[in-house]
């Protein structure tokens, strides 16, 4: 049950706000004076004061409110106050909102305006309790994997990525091929660095090779190598990345690029741990650790009879999906300022600018977009112009947001159901989101 502290110096007013709170289900201490009202305080929990600002007989000035509001402010900063009045100055007001007041009304009040007040209030105090409960148990969970793992210097602060990472750290001391699946730009190759450094074979060589940065007639040559003469050009055997990774790590980015002959014979590497070099009929023998990754659909590329079947699940034993940057909503900035580097701030339109950008180039896009803002920024502060981002997804403050319910379902998952926590990561107000739920019957959680 809520408990409410009014302070002020009118017993009746007490006694008519102690009955109106009783009907809503919430309890009521009432101080006096400031004084009493700071010791009560400091003896027990209070979720929302509601204090008056003249005490003295005679006393319009509420310069006695003022610095009573200053000196809970001061001791509990996160403390929800009310502000109640007979004697309403309006720049009194206007300067004790900026200060943190929470709301600010004249007496005799409306008590429909004040529950009303106090009821989203408590609510949110409740939010943002549960927010911070979250936050300190994610936090922990953060320490623990960095101490038990290898991350290797990655950024995050997303619940969706560190999903990832404990996944890639508990099966990286395996040696079955894994599968890494996201966009472009997500982070794939990071990934399968953190696996490789938290496996059996971390000291052994960590060999990578882009399937889909070389002509089809020469990725056989580079992943099984090539005797002398085996094509036009080459003029002396080469050793292929197989044999280079042998002991260690191959990791073997846009796998979907790979064509038809080097499936079937990266199919039988897998099988057997055994290749021949191009032109060679002698075979070899290696133990290698594959990764691979994708930003390909393969199954459907399966269907299209692209990609062998029996490859895509010798390669996917295990797989791990990296969400694109705007299903992570909350690594964005802490990435933007790992890449902007130190000396360097972000201003709040910056920032806002960040958050409401849709990434299509996920991380990679982020580290460019932030390494041309640090030089054509003037000074030490990032503007939202210095970005130079231009997105139809993006907005401004104060324009209507549209969302679907799939979009708004995922973050009040990924919020753990603190709609306080979700509505942030929207770009909405606690209010606005409800509505949305409202329209969509999503249902309030009890």
């Amino acid at each position: 049950m809520s408990l409410i502290l009014v302070i002020d110096d009118n017993a009746g007013v007490a006694q008519a706000l102690d009955l109106l709170f009783s009907l809503e289900g919430w309890r009521t201490l009432h101080a006096e004076s400031p004084e009493q009202g700071l010791t009560m305080l400091a003896s027990q929990h209070v979720d929302l004061v509601v204090q008056d600002m003249n005490f003295t007989a005679d006393t319009t000035s509420g310069e006695e409110g003022v610095a009573l509001f200053r000196d809970i402010r001061a001791r509990y900063p996160d403390l929800p106050v009310i502000l109640m009045t007979a004697w309403t100055h309006l720049h009194s007001a206007v300067e004790l909102v900026k200060a943190g007041a929470c709301d600010y009304l004249a007496k005799p009040w409306d008590d429909h305006k004040l529950v009303a007040s106090i009821a989203n209030l408590l609510e949110l105090g409740q939010a943002n309790r549960q927010l911070q409960q979250v936050r300190v148990r994610e936090r922990r969970e953060r320490e623990s994997l960095a101490q038990r793992s290898d991350l290797c210097g990655f950024v995050y602060d997303d619940p969706a990525t560190e999903r990832v990472l404990t996944l890639a750290t508990q099966v990286a001391r395996s040696d079955l091929p894994i599968l890494i699946t996201g966009p472009n730009g997500a982070g794939k190759e990071r990934i399968a660095e953190i696996v490789r450094a938290n496996s059996l074979v971390r000291n052994g060589p960590f060999v990578t090779l882009n399937c889909g940065a070389l002509p089809a007639d020469l990725i056989e040559a580079e992943l099984f190598g090539a005797e002398a003469g085996a094509y036009t050009g080459a003029n002396k055997a080469r050793e292929g990345k197989f044999e280079a990774a042998d002991g260690g790590t191959l990791f073997l980015d846009e796998i979907g690029n790979l064509p038809g002959p080097g499936q079937m014979k990266l199919l039988r590497v897998l099988e057997t741990g055994r290749f021949a070099r191009l032109g060679s009929n002698r075979e070899r023998q290696v133990k290698v650790r594959v990764i691979s990754a994708t930003n390909a659909d393969l199954p459907a590329m399966i269907r299209q009879g692209s990609f062998r079947e029996d490859l895509y699940y010798r390669l996917n034993v295990l797989e791990l999906r990296l969400p694109p940057l705007a299903d992570r909503p909350r690594d964005i900035l802490p990435l933007a300022r790992s890449f902007l580097g130190p000396g360097k701030q972000l201003a709040e339109g910056a920032i806002h600018a960040l958050k409401q950008y849709s990434w299509p180039g996920n991380v990679r896009e982020l580290k460019n977009v932030m390494a041309r803002a640090g030089l054509l920024t003037q000074g030490d502060t990032v503007q939202a112009v210095d970005l130079g981002l231009r997105d139809l997804g993006a907005r401004t403050p104060g324009e209507e947001i549209e969302l679907d319910r799939e979009s708004i379902e995922a973050a009040i998952q990924r919020a753990h159901g603190v709609i306080a926590q979700a509505a942030a990561e929207l770009g909405l107000s606690r209010q606005a989101l409800y509505r949305r739920m409202d329209r969509f019957g999503i249902p309030r959680a009890k």
